[in-house]
């Protein structure tokens, strides 16, 4: 996968810019706050249907203006696509693929884009939301309906949880939890069968990275935590969903949220079988991450045929020699990267890629 080209008008700090890309590695060097995320930004925007920034399109409009649009021309397959989205202040964004008007929900997988930024250096430590939405936003590129049936899943989460609160005040019956029960417990199963498929993959995948960075003296394992569950494995997920959700129903009415289900698991990495979590220094801890972004690209490359794009936000300056090395010597001639950085010390010019200056909405090579 390769962009050729990005458009933008009046998209953020942008008033109206073309950019042609290199096949290999593009980097943006600029003083901070000047439009190198921005750029990021609009790749990531194109591929996933929303920002990785803020959750309201508005903001991505310049000042004072009614509307912005991306336009991004890309090779997939070996055949070039096109890709508009046009945001309108306080309307639901246009999106035409190669000319046909497309459903935001069907966006994702249509451009893949796996981004690494300093908040990336968290997923371990940080909070379960963000190693479940790093395993969603893996899958989603890779399998459309996986993407689908979670935008259905949390539909149908927030449907009950509404429901819930109404029982809870005594203004709804909660013999209506009966059909909302089937439905999550049988959602729940599909999304949580695919999460596991994926996991065996990433684990595999991480570990020869993390070996490789680490000289082989070190395992990564990835392993899938079930919530509400004491067994490493459950044989019938739809029917152990649906019991668990009708035993913690009381529970649920209570606090006006549902308790069991693909929204509160997460993902537990280990280092030569300690958890990496407790007892991982931070330097294992940033090589565990860059193991995963790693795997990250090599999975999607095995289930969509070929390497999505990759965004660097200022990663180079978080990572030291020796990772820096290890991130640079996989991605030349290999995987499409745009990089942004404050200044130059981390790359040779004459060897990497192709550089651009940015300078508050300009962009020259």
């Amino acid at each position: 996968m390769r962009v050729k080209r990005l458009t933008l008008r009046n998209f953020r700090n942008y008033v109206n810019i073309n950019i042609d890309f290199t096949a290999n590695i593009n980097i943006f060097v600029g003083l901070n706050a000047q439009g190198k995320t921005n750029l990021l930004e609009a790749l990531y925007f194109s591929a996933m249907g929303r920002s990785h920034r803020t959750s309201t399109d508005l903001e991505l409009i310049r000042w004072d203006q009614p509307a912005a649009s991306i336009e991004v021309i890309f090779d997939r397959q070996d055949m070039e696509n096109s890709l508009k989205i046009k945001l309108i202040a306080n309307q639901n964004k246009e999106i035409l693929y190669n000319s046909h008007p497309l459903p935001a929900r069907e966006i994702v997988g249509s451009l893949n884009a796996i981004l690494f930024s300093p908040e990336d250096l968290l997923l371990i430590k940080g909070a379960p939301a963000l190693r479940r939405r790093f395993l969603d936003n893996e899958i989603s590129q890779a399998n459309p309906v996986y993407y689908r049936q979670l935008l259905n899943y949390n539909r149908m989460l927030g449907q009950r949880n509404n429901l819930l609160k109404k029982i809870r005040e005594g203004k709804a019956s909660t013999d209506l939890l009966h059909p909302w029960d089937e439905q999550l417990a049988g959602s729940a199963a599909n999304i949580t069968k695919k999460r596991l498929e994926s996991v065996k993959k990433l684990t595999m995948l991480a570990n020869l990275h993390h070996r490789k960075i680490t000289g082989s003296r070190e395992n990564l394992s990835v392993a899938y935590f079930l919530n509400g569950s004491n067994q490493d494995k459950v044989d019938d997920l739809s029917g152990w969903y649906h019991e668990q959700i009708k035993c913690q129903r009381k529970q649920d009415i209570m606090s006006g949220s549902t308790s069991i289900g693909p929204h509160r698991d997460d993902l537990i990495f280990s280092v030569n079988g300690k958890n990496m979590r407790n007892f991982g220094s931070q330097g294992q801890q940033r090589t565990g991450v860059l193991a995963l972004k790693l795997a990250e690209l090599e999975f999607i490359k095995s289930e969509t045929g070929e390497y999505p794009i990759l965004l660097l936000d200022d990663v180079m300056s978080e990572l030291d020699a020796g990772r820096r090395s290890e991130l640079l010597l996989f991605i030349r001639e290999r995987v499409q990267t745009f990089i942004t950085a404050a200044d130059e010390q981390y790359f040779s010019e004459g060897k990497l890629g192709k550089f651009y200056r940015i300078l508050s909405g300009t962009v020259t090579e």
